[in-house]
């Protein structure tokens, strides 16, 4: 009887011992996920500190001599495009197509290199050149990457060999980008399960939410609790206002949808003719071509095409400015160029701002309807169109702009603008430019030589890369 009673008392020291271990690894697992996420923060701050840093250093050249962007334009997108197909392959476009990739690649090789922190750093340096150049991009889409790549090293650092685990930290890092850029943590949350993974899987929840509360967090302690676009108060009251609902859910539906079926074509077919043969045997002059439509886009605009759009889409949704409808037509075509020079650098902010100048110019037509009102309903329609995810582009808006009223009028703009966007382009964006990735980097053969990070080696951006 003793000896059972001593077995039974081994056995149970035995399993605390065992349970011990399991919550110490547990938790140190944890706060390693917790710091990740933190970094995730402190990278995207910096991130936009620099962008913002280049923004203002090409602000202060074109007061001094506007011609000196035909210079340095073309210098900067031939530059950004020899580096990325040199030390940065796989650093081409938004960061979103690959980050969604990344989520369906079996190899774990191959997301190894697609997600390694040379990647994120290139990412974060040419998107930050393209900005000083004056390309029409923005920073949130390779945050998103960036946000990725420091989550899945991490789990890698942590020897995960689960894929369900790992694909779920390159998800939380998703979307702590977004959240950390835009300070919108509910749309980096809504962005996660809309756009990235469309699905919500419960063993990932707890991972992508802990990621996006902590990063956001880390951003609000660093730079102050902000909005992106300030504060409004407009409303859009049942009625005749809501005619600014009809007719910026159509129009930016159909300028959205063009823009996204433009740049799948170009990914999967490439450009025509002679251009198409062109892009393929010169590809860094190409883009110094397009630096140099850039440019003469820049000077014909006084400037406002250049960069991001987030000063002219604040100036516009704060009312403190209007312009004409040239603003948002040649900062469309100046975001198509940017895309298929083959730069780093991302859709987002050029989205809002191309959004908010259909907003201003509409509203001068609407007088039943607060100007400020109709600016936030082009804004989101015309980014719902492009990114075809009508939840995200809603909310995000309404995060960036502290606004609650006009939450339905938000979103029955957004999903009107998202079916008609989809009658002219039938698949989303992100989801085609990344089956389009996946494809050229699944067939891609072994590299022949050595590459610093070892693995399948991935191949040099074509032009359909360009265009992600």
């Amino acid at each position: 009887m003793k000896t059972d009673l001593t077995e039974l008392r081994i056995r149970h020291m035995r399993h605390l011992r065992r349970s011990a271990r399991v919550t110490t690894a547990q938790w140190r697992r944890k706060i390693v996920y917790w710091a990740a996420a933190v970094l995730v923060g402190v990278v995207a701050v910096g991130f936009a500190t620099a962008a913002d840093s280049a923004a203002a250093l090409r602000t202060r050249l074109v007061a001094w001599d506007p011609w000196i962007m035909l210079a340095l334009t073309p210098a900067g997108l031939a530059l950004s495009t020899w580096l990325t197909r040199t030390w940065f392959r796989g650093a081409q476009g938004s960061g979103i197509p690959q980050t969604i990739a990344a989520l369906h690649l079996e190899n774990f090789t191959i997301v190894d290199r697609l997600l390694s922190l040379r990647i994120a750093f290139g990412k974060i340096l040419l998107t930050t050149l393209g900005l000083l150049a004056g390309a029409s991009i923005g920073r949130e889409g390779p945050t998103v990457q960036v946000g990725a790549a420091i989550m899945h090293n991490f789990g890698r650092w942590l020897n995960l060999s689960t894929v369900s685990v790992r694909r779920g930290l390159i998800l939380a890092g998703g979307a702590s980008g977004v959240s950390a850029a835009f300070n919108t943590p509910l749309g980096g949350i809504v962005f996660a399960i809309e756009e990235l993974s469309h699905s919500f899987e419960q063993r990932t929840s707890g991972t992508m939410l802990t990621g996006v509360i902590l990063s956001g967090v880390t951003a609000i302690a660093l730079v102050g609790n902000y909005t992106y676009f300030g504060h409004t108060d407009v409303v859009v009251p049942i009625g005749i206002s809501w005619m600014a609902v009809l007719t910026c859910g159509i129009l930016g539906g159909i300028s959205g949808g063009v823009f996204s079926a433009i740049l799948i074509r170009t990914s999967q077919h490439g450009l025509p003719g002679i251009l198409g043969r062109f892009v393929v045997r010169r590809p860094i002059t190409f883009a110094a071509s397009c630096g140099l439509v850039l440019a003469i886009l820049g000077i014909a605009s006084g400037g406002i095409t250049y960069g991001t759009g987030y000063l002219q889409a604040r100036e516009i949704i704060a009312g403190q400015t209007s312009y004409p409808a040239s603003f948002f037509i040649l900062k469309y075509i100046a975001t198509i160029v940017s895309y298929c020079s083959g730069i780093p650098g991302g859709l987002f902010a050029p989205s809002l701002a191309i959004g908010a100048g259909i907003g201003g110019w509409v509203a001068q037509f609407l007088p039943h309807t607060t100007p400020g009102a109709v600016v936030l309903l082009g804004t989101v329609a015309y980014f719902s169109a492009v990114v075809q995810a009508p939840l995200t582009a809603s909310v995000i808006v309404m995060e960036m702009s502290d606004n609650q009223q006009v939450t339905l009028a938000l979103l029955a703009t957004s999903f009107l603008a998202y079916a008609v966007s989809r009658m002219i382009c039938s698949r989303s964006l992100y989801s085609a430019l990344a089956e389009k990735f996946l494809s050229v980097v699944e067939q891609a053969p072994p590299a022949e030589t050595p590459k610093p990070e070892g693995g399948t080696a991935l191949p040099a951006p074509t032009n359909g890369e360009r265009a992600s």
